[in-house]
């Protein structure tokens, strides 16, 4: 080996070395997703330690066969970008037609896990409709948006590279990877380097230790069958024949974890059980779907929950336990949504929604519903695709429209049921990612057997259930407190037109209901107008809330935002377990000039500024000039003589 060739193979070391988890998430990437998550994993690992150059001696090297293919026009560069190159061709090689053919579909000799399955962390929504687009195109085009998204390589060098790795046009490759790039919901950069596709952070599980447990049983039981066999040929002792009391009796009685795995023992509430109890949540709803008495799709929802294979995607609301059923859960709906099967399940405090692809693996969404009612449980999400989604309705509901939030003044549109309850497709709302120039939601209507003329808004939030949106307006003069009403009237469709598109920092919260209140109302100096303060509050299924307090002044059009004052989570604050709240921003007149606004809540008497700006009022509001960096501490008083601070 001449000083060159060692040093060209150290380099390539060295890149190995520096880069691995990088060069795996490419190889996973361009590998094809149907080979499954675990071997997909393994093969990833594998093909980037056979990345490295093996260099024998002179004499060795005609004789020598090697698993890779002769590379095309001139040796490629050294270190890292050969050992992409090389990557890049073994993981092109396992799709069919592709690359360099099956003489290097070699499986990797390292490494071997045995008994243990493992697969990426899974994602959430947007990841797994990403993986499922990526599951429709060829590797080239896979390879093509991983050079341009995680290699960040130019157009023109990546097209070098795949071209180099056997890629026969890799112009048509570039032009697939833009138009999937484009349709994508959210951010395809980010999201190939979030969790779902790095195969060097792993969860694992056991492979089907019930399965193997029954092969190992039943191979004992053959040899004993056998050995037992070959004992009593030709004996016969009376009483121990197939007439015998005892023959036919079960060992032991089935356990209560082995009966929630039974379709037969699901429960199944009756179609008009909610009209006739105090009760509204999803206990009350009936078994609905074309497949509700199809036994082998609900034994293999109930298995994949029970025990989850290891290509299986799971994802869970937050605060959701993934735990096995414990008792025979409630069928809420089985059937074809969109081309997938579906089924739903409720255990009493949660919702499993099994989603069973036809050429994918299973999937298992997790939700807590507990304490659910007739607005919180009158909806659940049956199926999402890209920019849309579709509700399955509890059977309370009796009519649904759709409206967008940031047209507080535009008339709702009818929305059509399904006889099983399922609605027509539903834009989805942004992310956060995505400019915010619509908010769809949903108004529905309660039956006129539980309720004369109630409607109610919801809005999807990325999770199995929607979020609840109300409205509590500012208190009048001398009027007692009022709990939150329902936001479908006037007044609550325009505060929810301007503080809409804050609620996208709630995807992915569990988040069960959000109020908007007004709280306190202002006026703003050097004539600017009355402004309103509002404070919403997102309660979580799992007990704490989000507060965003925000300070709306007058607005020229009706979707104009609030201005954010503070953020707090995990309080209690503007719920009827904390009334009280305090709020500040700097805000800006038309002079140019700054002051320092606050406001509190109506027990709020009198507020006070510490620090290097002070002032006091001893009304609920205060407005003094100050320095827009200069620091300061606004605390409220309330009638009682208790202070509080503001929320940061």
């Amino acid at each position: 080996m001449d000083e060159r060739t060692r040093a060209d193979v150290e380099r390539a070391e060295a890149a190995i070395v520096e880069h691995y988890p990088r060069l795996v998430r490419l190889a996973y990437l361009v590998l094809p997703p149907s080979m499954g998550r675990h071997p997909r994993v393994l093969t990833a690992h594998g093909l980037v330690q056979r990345a490295l150059p093996r260099v024998l001696p002179r004499a060795r090297l005609r004789r020598r066969v090697s698993p890779l293919p002769a590379q095309r026009g001139p040796a490629p560069g050294t270190g890292y970008t050969a050992v992409r190159l090389r990557t890049l061709r073994l993981a092109l090689a396992y799709e069919p037609g592709t690359g360099p053919g099956a003489a290097a579909r070699l499986l990797p000799s390292v490494p071997v896990v045995w008994g243990l399955r493992l697969f990426p962390q899974a994602g959430g929504a947007d990841e797994l409709a990403l993986d499922q687009a990526l599951s429709g195109v060829p590797a080239p085009v896979r390879a093509a948006l991983g050079l341009w998204h995680l290699e960040g390589l130019e157009e023109d060098v990546a097209r070098a590279v795949l071209a180099d790795a056997g890629v026969a046009d890799p112009e048509a490759a570039q032009r697939a990877a833009g138009q999937l790039d484009q349709a994508a919901a959210a951010d395809v950069a980010v999201l190939l380097n979030s969790g779902e596709f790095d195969p060097c952070t792993v969860q694992t599980r056991p492979t089907d230790l019930l399965r193997r447990r029954q092969r190992v049983r039943a191979s004992l039981l053959a040899a004993a069958v056998l050995v037992v066999g070959a004992v009593v040929v030709g004996v016969a002792v009376p009483g121990e024949g197939v007439n015998s009391p005892d023959a036919g009796r079960p060992a032991s009685a089935a356990s209560f974890a082995q009966q929630a795995l039974e379709p037969e023992r699901l429960l199944r509430a009756p179609n008009d059980q909610w009209a006739d109890t105090s009760r509204l949540d999803f206990t009350t709803w009936p078994a609905r779907g074309r497949q509700a008495g199809n036994g082998k799709l609900l034994a293999r929802a109930l298995r994949v929950w029970a025990e989850p294979p290891a290509d299986a995607r799971i994802t869970a609301t937050a605060g959701t336990s993934t735990r096995p059923p414990a008792r025979p859960p409630r069928l809420l709906f089985a059937g074809l949504i969109d081309g997938v099967m579906v089924v739903v399940l409720h255990d009493g405090e949660r919702l499993v929604r099994y989603a069973e692809p036809e050429a994918a693996t299973p999937t298992l969404h997790f939700a807590r519903v507990d304490d659910a009612d007739v607005t919180t449980g009158a909806a659940l999400v049956i199926g999402r695709g890209n920019g849309w989604m579709r509700y399955l309705i509890a059977p309370w509901v009796s009519d649904a429209t759709t409206r967008d939030l940031l047209a507080p003044d535009a008339p709702a549109r009818p929305l059509h049921l399904a006889p099983d309850g399922v609605t027509d497709r539903v834009p989805t709302p942004p992310e956060a990612a995505t400019a915010c120039g619509r908010w769809p939601v949903v108004q529905f209507r309660s039956s006129q057997r539980i309720a004369e003329d109630h409607r109610f808004l919801v809005t999807d939030l990325g999770d199995l259930v929607p979020a609840h949106l109300s409205y509590l307006p500012a208190p009048a003069d001398g009027a007692p407190p009022q709990p939150p009403r329902e936001a479908t009237g006037p007044e609550g469709l325009r505060s929810w037109a301007r503080t809409a598109c804050s609620l996208r920092s709630l995807r992915g919260e569990g988040v069960r209901s959000v109020n908007n209140w007004e709280f306190a109302r202002q006026r703003l100096p050097e004539g600017g107008g009355e402004a309103t303060w509002v404070c919403s509050r997102a309660d979580t299924w799992r007990g704490p809330g989000l507060v965003t307090v925000q300070l709306q002044p007058p607005a020229t059009r009706p979707a104009d935002p609030g201005l954010v004052a503070g953020r707090a989570r995990n309080t209690a604050a503007c719920s009827r377990f904390g009334p009280d709240v305090v709020g500040d921003i700097r805000w800006r007149a038309k002079s140019g000039k700054w002051y320092l606004l606050a406001a509190g809540s109506r027990a709020v008497g009198g507020i006070t500024v510490a620090g290097k700006v002070r002032a006091a009022s001893g009304t609920g509001t205060l407005a003094a000039p100050v320095a827009h960096d200069a620091p300061a501490g606004v605390t409220g008083r309330l009638r009682n003589g208790r202070s509080l601070r503001a929320i940061p």
